[in-house]
């Protein structure tokens, strides 16, 4: 016998729909961080060249995170941005340290993998795909 759920499992829906937006959001943070300095970031402090590797990211930060957010071609974007935030962490912190915890990896990794997630699972009952089926 099994130990009853804390949660209704009828709650399951709902729930992926607010991991998928707030993790949109905590995403589209860190491009506009980068293009307008909003929130401020000692890093970005006047912005970043629009056609640079850091201004690809904050393009794809944006973009990518409000796809995300609002739940349009939600697979698709979160595929293309676990890809971009594998590819940020081997660039930007494993060469730091083989472990996330002294280089810094460990939101990047937390981001590909809640990307790859989406990817397979799809934007929720929340979201702007679900209202076009």
């Amino acid at each position: 016998m099994s130990a009853p759920a804390v949660i209704p499992a009828t709650w399951s829906g709902p729930l992926m729909s607010l991991l998928r937006i707030m993790t949109g959001l905590l995403f589209i943070a860190h491009g506009t961080a980068k293009f307008f300095g909003w929130p401020a970031v000692e890093m970005f402090k006047g912005g970043v060249p629009l056609m640079s590797l850091m201004g690809l990211a904050g393009v794809l930060e944006i973009v990518g995170g409000l796809l995300i957010a609002v739940g349009l071609f939600t697979r698709i974007a979160a595929f293309v941005l676990a890809g971009f935030m594998a590819v940020a962490y081997f660039m930007a912190h494993a060469p730091n340290s083989f472990y996330p915890i002294q280089n810094g990896g460990e939101l990047a990794i937390m981001f590909c993998f809640v990307f790859l997630y989406f990817s397979a699972a799809g934007a929720g009952p929340w979201s702007l795909d679900a209202k076009r089926t």
